[in-house]
């Protein structure tokens, strides 16, 4: 996330909240299995419950009801094949699109992003191993991270202040050279490097339009934050808005070429 200027008071429980996160994703990534999907289960549930809570904030009850259903979903999903994990998925959006007073439209078609995101965390992961869940997570955190520095550093023209005032132009940028330099080094145990760091400034991109997103729904829905989960960061989905369009771009980049890269003696 791009920032300008400004206080770095928040520096200090952003770090801390940021270095627990990381510990956790990781030892669920490295164990795999009911981990991962028990991870992936209850952060999807949360997101929904703090979209929800966004669009329709009187209905408390109803976001409850559906972070628990969806939540639930994405656990029985982990242990069915996707032609019959795709309704399961799907199911939760239509639901809440015929229950929501209001922002109908917003919560379904996020939400569907949402589901398909997580589920697409949980095939990347037993598909193709620690490695690239590794290498997905460092890309979305470097551009993270260097986008909040050099934004705050460097400052200059905004990216879209209607939207999201504290983004830069610089930090934009700066996230995607991050991420290609993030590429790079796992290219050298790869096939093709160049192909590993094109991607991965794609993914960047991915993770900065999921961050856009979920700022133009918070934009909408008159709220700073999706919620205060999370010191430092507010909610999950302003935490992991960026894995979920990384995911996404993921999902479609498996459909238009071969990917990932063969490692080379890794698992």
């Amino acid at each position: 996330m791009s920032a300008s200027g400004g206080s770095w008071t928040d520096l200090r429980p952003r770090t801390i909240s940021g270095i627990a996160m990381v510990l956790i994703g990781l030892a669920a990534v490295w164990w795999g299995g009911l981990a991962w999907l028990g991870l992936v289960a209850a952060s999807t549930g949360l997101m929904i419950w703090e979209l929800v809570r966004m669009q329709s904030p009187t209905q408390t009850g109803l976001a409850t009801i559906l972070g628990l259903v969806c939540a639930g979903a994405m656990l029985a999903a982990g242990f069915l094949p996707v032609p019959l994990a795709l309704p399961l998925l799907l199911g939760p959006s239509m639901a809440g699109f015929g229950q929501l007073e209001r922002g109908r439209s917003v919560f379904m078609a996020y939400s569907v992003m949402v589901m398909l995101a997580g589920f697409g965390l949980l095939g990347l992961r037993t598909e193709f191993g620690f490695l690239w869940m590794l290498w997905l997570v460092a890309v979305v955190v470097v551009t993270d991270i260097a986008g909040y520095f050099a934004g705050r550093a460097l400052g200059g023209p905004k990216f879209w202040p209607k939207v999201s005032p504290k983004k830069t132009w610089s930090g934009t940028a700066a996230g995607w050279v991050a991420a290609a330099l993030t590429g790079l080094a796992f290219g050298f145990i790869t096939e093709n490097a160049m192909t590993l760091m094109g991607v991965s400034v794609a993914v960047a991109m991915a993770s900065q339009m999921g961050d856009i997103a979920e700022s133009a729904i918070k934009r909408r829905a008159g709220v700073k934050d999706s919620s205060s989960l999370i010191p430092g960061h507010g909610g999950l989905l302003d935490r992991f808005d960026g894995m979920l369009g990384a995911s996404v771009l993921l999902l479609i980049v498996g459909t238009l070429m071969e990917f990932p890269a063969t490692p080379v003696g890794v698992m």
